[in-house]
């Protein structure tokens, strides 16, 4: 297949025949891109932006459980605009998406992007104060605060979003303080938190969170999720989250 280098793996979403290019050897999507994907209210024609997006998973799992009308990705990294941009045309979604090469803090790129009734984001998780992290370093750049921080990241969603339209956030708990704090301070309003836990006798260590431009004071608690039951294998809602209902 031309579209295939011979770095990457092809790999079937088992999602309405989506499949999806990723390097062999590199940063490849996981639980999280997964949950985030499957967590925001996305009506039929909406227009979604995917910041941060990587090789497209986020976009693609979209593209495939919703009727949104047009999904565009952004990510700093050009290898990996080109490779999700052949995953487009692998599944012959040219109509629907497209992946953009650009920096979220070029606020003159945003501000020239038509704008969009939900933005989701998979940021980089780790602060940058502790030891030194590589630049160039595709792995650092997704899981470090490399290229942009948290602020970064809530600037650009306030840019991107119509009139209370939909933010949508997946990162750690013990950032929480941070993340409610820079919302609000950015006009951004926190609406629903949504705890994961790896099972039911281990804290929490992802979150999700919805926000709303310019909404007003309500947040409400989802019930939690857990990833695993207590005989280790997956539970219902997370079978079912990855479309293996039995």
């Amino acid at each position: 297949m031309d579209l295939l280098n011979k770095d990457e793996t092809l790999d079937d979403l088992q999602l309405k025949g989506i499949k999806i290019i990723q390097k062999e050897n590199a940063f490849r999507f996981g639980i999280d891109a997964v949950l985030l994907a499957n967590f925001p209210k996305i009506k039929k024609n909406m227009r979604v932006i995917d910041l941060c997006t990587g090789t497209g998973i986020v976009p693609f799992i979209v593209a495939g459980k919703t009727e949104a009308a047009t999904i565009t990705g952004i990510e700093i990294q050009e290898e990996f605009v080109e490779m999700a941009n052949r995953s487009v045309k692998l599944n012959n979604l040219e109509d629907r998406m497209n992946f953009i090469h650009g920096d979220l803090k070029d606020i003159k790129l945003l501000k020239s992007m038509e704008k969009a009734n939900v933005v989701t984001v998979n940021p980089p998780y780790k602060l940058c104060n502790n030891g030194i992290v590589n630049p160039n370093d595709k792995l650092a750049i997704a899981r470090h605060e490399v290229c942009c921080t948290l602020e970064d990241v809530i600037i650009a969603a306030r840019v991107l979003l119509k009139d209370n339209g939909r933010f949508y956030m997946i990162h750690r708990p013990e950032r929480l303080a941070d993340i409610l704090c820079i919302m609000r301070k950015h006009k951004i309003e926190p609406k629903v938190i949504k705890m994961i836990h790896p099972n039911s006798k281990k804290a929490p260590n992802i979150v999700l969170i919805e926000g709303q431009r310019d909404g007003g004071a309500f947040l409400k608690f989802e019930p939690p999720l857990y990833v695993y039951n207590d005989e280790g294998g997956f539970t219902e809602e997370i079978d079912k989250i990855y479309g293996r209902d039995k």
